[in-house]
Parts: C-alpha cells; structure tokens; sequence
C-alpha cells in the first residue's frame, strides 16, 4: 500500500528541492554584506515620504478588481476559440451573448466613470 504513495512523496521531495534549493543555496554561498542604502526601504525611485500605513483610494482597488475582470474574459475566450469548429453556430451565439453582457457592464463603467484617475 505505501509503494502507491512513493510517487506522491518523490514529487513532493523534488518540488522541494526545486523550491527550497535556490534559496538554502543562496544563503550558505551568497556574499552577506548588509549597508545603509540595501536596507533602505525602496519605492519606485525615491525615498518613502509617508507612513506605509496610509489609506489607499478606493478608485484603486476598483480599477485593479475592473482589470482583473477583463483580464479573465480573454481566459475564456482562447479555449473557446481553440474549439470553435467544433461548436458550431450554437458556440458562437453562447460566446455572443457573454461578450455582450461584458460590453454592457464595461460601457456602464465607462460611462459612471469608473475608468477615470483624477
């Protein structure tokens, strides 16, 4: 019963390795050399000038949850477009019909606005 298992635990074994490896690997061999300006806290080019725990407008999360939306749309449509012989006129309407309720919705947003960073 336990040899049924012995693939499970090589692939485990392995993926840690593969994981962990590097970074054990890193740290023994890797030169450790702290300074000043390594430990600075970096953003985007320049010194940190607020508090890290400032609170974010909400636009920015909408706009990032509005991506992540359209972002997907393009997940669904490659397999369907990898079948869409097989489908047929009844793939197409289906498809039709999910692109027009994300037109419909992105339209909506465009139009309350939501696209827009003052």
């Amino acid at each position: 019963m336990l040899e049924q298992y012995l693939p499970v635990l090589m692939f485990l074994v392995v993926g840690l390795l593969v994981g962990l490896g590097p970074i054990l690997l890193g740290r023994l061999i890797g030169p450790d050399r702290p300074s000043a300006e390594k430990l600075a806290p970096y953003e985007c080019g320049f010194e940190a000038f607020e508090d890290a725990r400032m609170k974010f407008d909400v636009r920015y999360y909408l706009v990032a949850i509005l991506f992540i939306l359209f972002d997907l749309e393009i997940a669904f449509l490659v397999p369907w477009a990898v079948v869409f012989d097989d489908l047929g006129l009844y793939g197409f309407i289906a498809m039709s019909v999910f692109l027009g309720i994300l037109v419909v919705g992105f339209v909506y947003e465009w139009v309350k606005g939501a696209l827009e960073w003052e």
